[in-house]
């Protein structure tokens, strides 16, 4: 399964759809499907029966409005730079990191993370 550009939490703009120019927080990501659920964006309404939790808590039934998924490729990423928001491509790096071992001792290891091509600066 591979991994996404956009990962939960990120601060992303929708490029394409209904809800284009929205700037918005990524609340759920599905690298499986390749979709992200925006907050507040592409709305639904979904039709609810009341019903009961196991734990005899009662769910109010009726029309609810939900943020439907969209696919990865709609939203672009936002970074902050001098207190402005701009969007960017994401760019992957390898960092020198030390790790340790159970036993306690130290040794010198590489991960990769996230870098936004506009100013090189960690995700």
């Amino acid at each position: 399964m591979a991994s996404l550009h956009i990962k939960k939490g990120d601060r992303v703009k929708v490029i394409s759809g209904k809800d284009k120019g929205v700037v918005a927080e990524v609340i759920a990501v599905d690298p499986k499907a390749e979709r992200v659920t925006v907050q507040g964006v592409n709305l639904v309404k979904k039709h609810r029966r009341e019903s009961q939790t196991a734990a005899g808590k009662k769910i109010e039934g009726g029309i609810i409005t939900v943020e439907a998924p969209i696919h990865v490729s709609n939203v672009q990423l936002v970074v902050k730079v001098d207190g402005k928001e701009v969007v960017t491509r994401v760019g992957y790096k390898r960092v020198d990191v030390t790790k340790k071992h159970a036993d306690g001792t130290e040794y010198q290891a590489q991960r990769s993370v996230r870098i936004a091509r506009k100013t090189g600066e960690e995700i």
